[in-house]
């Protein structure tokens, strides 16, 4: 059996480990452009901060390790064209231009996404740099050394990561956003504002509401104009979001309309003997029981591991996704899984939510911290559909449970009547996860649906 694998982040990564252990006789071809494998970009940040000082750390997985098991690592080959109906590819080595076709019987694509870059006027200024991958990384620390004034387009997860990062950096740093809050996609206002009121007091300055209309300079980038003011800029990061990369593809398999390859629960496209996994492609989204865009490394792993099982014939399914992910900014642990109450009322869908604010150990205890938890239902089923947590302290574990109540279509009544422990050093009698539960059949009952989660 001959395998191509288009790609070789996470998603390729994990497609290409288990085919090993399944398939030992297999023949693996992997092309990729970068001159690396695995990179966990969600490291870059702390790698721009100082956190991680080996960049050797962000990668878990090596193209001479792949190697001596056998496998043909194409490194800085760019696939040019691909003929699935005729399970053929052709690949250019980038270093040498030389171009060659390859045959296949099965073929895995796992290309990834690439970031958003809008035509904005000076975005060939240098200086103006995206932030996805290893070299990316590199250019971003060795380009913010001698920098004092920093801009970062977008306030995605990335985005606020990277203003912390330059902010302990002692740069000055500007965050840019269309929308009105930071992290608007993923979180509600009772757990950005928090996130904002500190980039404020560490001297962060936040450009909500406004929109990049051009870059400005000579050579290199020194001011950055929006549709509502200019701001100076020794650096630019741009981190809009993240597209997939497919063009390569279109018209030979189905599609959502953003370019993301739709998969069976087997990864199977819509042609036979062509899979794909990770950020290439979209995922059954289990809070609206629909296939969703949602690019994150967790994803990319479990869908390759299940390409590799699923190879030859059906026998794993996607248990679907929800979403759930974390972040850490100064002091905040955020994290979060499914729907925002805004982003279901988006998909057409009737909810209600309750929102906690309490210590989350007994009053008596000597030491305390708040946690803050909001709790998005269906009001018809009250079936769970997303779930957001703040604190000082980190209870971002709380999120996991709450993403298996929504994988299990767990209703309200289920989870506030579900078993936790009681011990006053971490938590009180009714656990803040039964807590926002209770809350919600209490919304229920008195006709209560709360809109929007409201800091008391």
């Amino acid at each position: 059996m001959k395998v191509a694998v288009i790609g070789c982040t996470h998603a390729g990564t994990a497609a290409i480990s288990n085919i090993l252990n399944l398939y030992p006789n297999a023949e693996i071809d992997v092309f990729e452009k970068n001159n690396n494998v695995s990179f966990l970009s969600c490291g870059i940040a702390l790698y721009v901060g100082g956190v991680v000082n080996d960049a050797n750390g962000l990668f878990y997985a090596s193209v001479d390790q792949f190697e001596k098991q056998g496998v043909r690592m194409h490194m800085e080959h760019e696939v040019t064209d691909c003929n699935i109906n005729q399970k053929q590819l052709t690949a250019r080595d980038m270093k040498s231009n030389v171009t060659t076709t390859y045959n296949y019987d099965k073929l895995i694509i796992t290309s990834g996404s690439w970031p958003v870059t809008p035509p904005i006027p000076g975005s060939d200024l240098e200086n103006v740099l995206l932030c996805k991958n290893f070299a990316h990384a590199n250019e971003i620390i060795k380009r913010s050394e001698e920098v004092k004034n920093v801009v970062v387009v977008g306030a995605g997860y990335i985005g606020v990561e990277l203003v912390e990062a330059f902010q302990e950096n002692g740069k000055n740093v500007t965050l840019i956003d269309s929308e009105e809050r930071i992290l608007n996609r993923y979180l509600d206002n009772a757990f950005t504002a928090p996130v904002q009121q500190t980039f404020e007091q560490k001297g962060i300055s936040l450009a909500l509401s406004q929109t990049v209309s051009k870059f400005t300079g000579e050579k290199k980038v020194e001011t950055v104009v929006t549709d509502k003011g200019e701001y100076k800029a020794d650096l630019v990061v741009m981190c809009i979001g993240f597209r997939p990369n497919t063009q390569l593809f279109k018209d030979q398999v189905d599609m959502l309309g953003n370019g993301a390859i739709i998969v069976d629960e087997f990864m199977q496209t819509s042609v036979t003997d062509v899979y794909a996994a990770g950020d290439c492609c979209a995922v059954n989204y289990n809070a609206t029981k629909q296939p969703a865009y949602i690019p994150l490394a967790t994803n990319a792993v479990r869908m390759g591991t299940l390409v590799a099982h699923n190879l030859v014939k059906p026998v794993l399914a996607h248990p679907g996704t929800q979403g759930t992910s974390g972040l850490k900014i100064y002091n905040h642990n955020i994290a979060s899984t499914g729907l925002t109450e805004s982003a279901a009322m988006l998909n057409g869908m009737t909810v209600g939510s309750a929102y906690i604010e309490d210590n989350y150990r007994p009053e008596f205890m000597p030491d305390n911290e708040v946690i803050k938890m909001k709790l998005v239902y269906e009001l018809d089923t009250h079936r769970i559909v997303g779930a957001q947590i703040i604190s000082d302290q980190d209870f971002t574990q709380a999120i996991n449970t709450i993403s298996v109540g929504i994988a299990n279509n767990m209703t309200i009544e289920q989870l506030a009547l579900t078993d936790f422990f009681f011990q006053p050093h971490y938590n009180k009698p009714v656990n803040f996860i039964n807590q926002v539960a209770m809350q919600a059949m209490a919304n229920q009952a008195s006709g209560t649906n709360v809109k929007e989660a409201v800091t008391v």
